[in-house]
This record gives C-alpha cells, structure tokens and sequence, in this order.
C-alpha cells in the first residue's frame, strides 16, 4: 500500500495524516468541516517542526517535503479516489458512521481497506456488507506520532490476510500492534484508564484527595513500575497470593460498578472549564497557549521514550498458558 485517505482532521485524524505521511505513503486528508481542514494544516507543521527541532526525525522533512507526501483534500471523493487504505477518524456517532460507510462504498476500489479508529463504538454492522470483508478497526491514541500502541480487530467477517497486512504495515512504522480475536469496547488500555478512572473521581467527589494528590500518586508511585514491569508481571513480582488476600480484604473498598459520572468531573465542564484547549481544567493552564503547552508535551514525551529506548524491553518471564 502506497496511497492513504484519511477522514477527519480532528485531534486523531491530523496527527494520523502525519503518522502516515513520515512513514513513507502518500497521504490524502479530508473533513467536512472546511475550518476543521485548516487548522489541522496549521497543527500538522507545527508538530513537524516540534519533532525535526529535537532531532526526532532528520532535517529533510521540511515544510515542503511534507507537502509532496501530505495533501489536504476538500472533499471525500478526492480523498479516497485511487486510495489503496482509508482511514475513518470521525466523531464517535453510530449515525455520523454509519453515514460515511455507506458513501465510501461507492467511493472506494474494490480491493481497498477500511479501517475505523473508533474507540468504544462496534463499527461493524455499520458497514454495509460489501466493506465487510476488507474493513477491520485500528485504534490509535493520542498523540499518534509518539504513542506506538494501536489497537487491531477484525470484524466476524474480515479476511484475515487483511489484517495481517494492516498490522505488518503498522509494525513497520516502528509502532506496537496488537491483534485482538473480538471486539470488545475500549480495547484493553482504554478499559483499565476507566477502571482508574472512576476510582478517581469517587476519590474526588468524597473530597478525600486533591487532583495533584491523585497525579503525583500515579507519576510518583505507579507508573515507572508500569514502564518496566507493566501490571501482571509487577503483580508476579509482588506475589500472586499476597493479591488473593488482597482482594479478599479490600472487597468492601472497591468502587460501585455502576458509577457511571462525577460530580466534580461535570462542575468543571458545566463551568466551561474543559482542560488545556479552554485554559483551565482540573489544572489552571492559562499562563501559556494551548499550543505551548502540546509542544512542551510533546517535548517531554520524547524525552521519557528516548531514556526507554536504552532499556532492553520490559522484564518479563515467558507467559504461562493456564487453560481452564
């Protein structure tokens, strides 16, 4: 595959077009949101800049080698004409993708893949049965360009030879795919970020701890265990027995299944406070631009993947098999 055609130019879909555009493809981009379009322009150079500044990628990738990789596409159907890959990055509306399938399967080739970058949603009876066997999900997080986790599944119907050459194409982007048998909503990262999650905002809501109680918890006490054992094999570390007990003695603890929203979560957002983009959230954030702020992420994010780099991988034993 040479030829990329990437749908929304939101937070996901422009870093995506330059994911795809440093790793060797011609990409196209589209949205139905002209506005939408040309920030994601103005964002995608600013990454590039950020990333060619730190020496992540060499000095050839100007502005203008970028341009003869990257092309911003006013409609759909200049998007994917002649695209051997299309990549759906739209909001997460059934209706709004459902939409869009229907119009990309008279658009697309007809050995063409789709891919869906949804995160929560089962695309698959959206896609109208002729898709079916050349679409499959690729879940990427945020920011694309530096987080090398994607998230693969095929549909019930999905040729697995396409798969398999979704992941070997991402693989060789230096990225981390992993192939799931099923769909199943939020993956496995998403799924325990919720489960941390709401045991956060219940800790929040009951006043107990401050929200740079809970970040300094997780930075200080979590996560540099997560970077070199991630979680079963620190809990092989810690003692398998020793959690049996645990969970017997802290069963009372643990927070309701059913917890579905935070009161503090929903003051803050009904005060307009949204996070880094509106300069406030449950951190003040205005003394510096949104922008500044991503690039200083970014910065930092480099920085801790440079330091893993020199590391020989997790540490892990071999994985035991328990078939019950």
């Amino acid at each position: 595959m040479t030829e990329v055609a990437i749908v929304g130019a939101g937070r996901m879909g422009h870093g995506l077009a330059l994911v795809y555009a440093l790793g060797g493809y011609n990409v196209r981009l589209t949205d139905s949101d002209a506005t939408a379009l040309s920030d994601a322009h103005e964002l995608i150079e600013t990454v590039l800049t950020s990333l060619r500044e730190v020496g992540e990628i060499d000095d050839t990738w100007t502005t203008d080698r970028l341009a003869s990789s990257l092309r911003y596409c006013p409609t759909l159907a200049e998007a994917v004409s002649g695209a051997e890959f299309v990549i759906e990055a739209i909001t997460e509306d059934t209706g709004a993708k459902q939409t869009l399938y229907t119009e990309l399967a008279g658009l697309m080739g007809p050995d063409a893949i789709l891919a869906s970058n949804t995160s929560h949603l089962d695309v698959f009876p959206l896609i109208p049965e002729t898709l079916q066997p050349r679409s499959l999900i690729t879940h990427w997080y945020l920011p694309p360009y530096l987080i090398d986790l994607v998230d693969i599944v095929g549909g019930p119907h999905t040729d697995p030879a396409v798969v398999e050459v979704v992941r070997a194409t991402i693989a060789a982007m230096d990225k981390q795919p992993l192939v799931f048998r099923k769909f199943v909503p939020g993956y496995v990262a998403n799924r325990i970020q919720s489960a941390i999650g709401r045991e956060v905002y219940r800790l929040l809501d009951d006043g107990v701890v401050t929200p740079d109680q809970v970040d300094d918890s997780i930075i200080h006490g979590l996560a540099l265990r997560f970077m070199v054992l991630g979680h079963l094999a620190k809990s092989d570390f810690s003692g398998l027995a020793l959690l049996q007990r645990g969970f017997a003695t802290r069963s009372a603890e643990l927070p309701p299944s059913a917890q579905a929203s935070s009161t503090t979560l929903d003051q803050l957002v009904s005060d307009g406070h949204t996070g880094v983009m509106s300069g406030r959230g449950f951190f003040d954030w205005s003394d510096r631009s949104p922008d500044e702020w991503l690039r200083e992420r970014d910065r930092r994010l480099i920085a801790l993947k440079r330091t893993m780099r020199d590391f020989p991988g997790p540490l892990r034993g071999t994985y035991s098999r328990t078939d019950h």
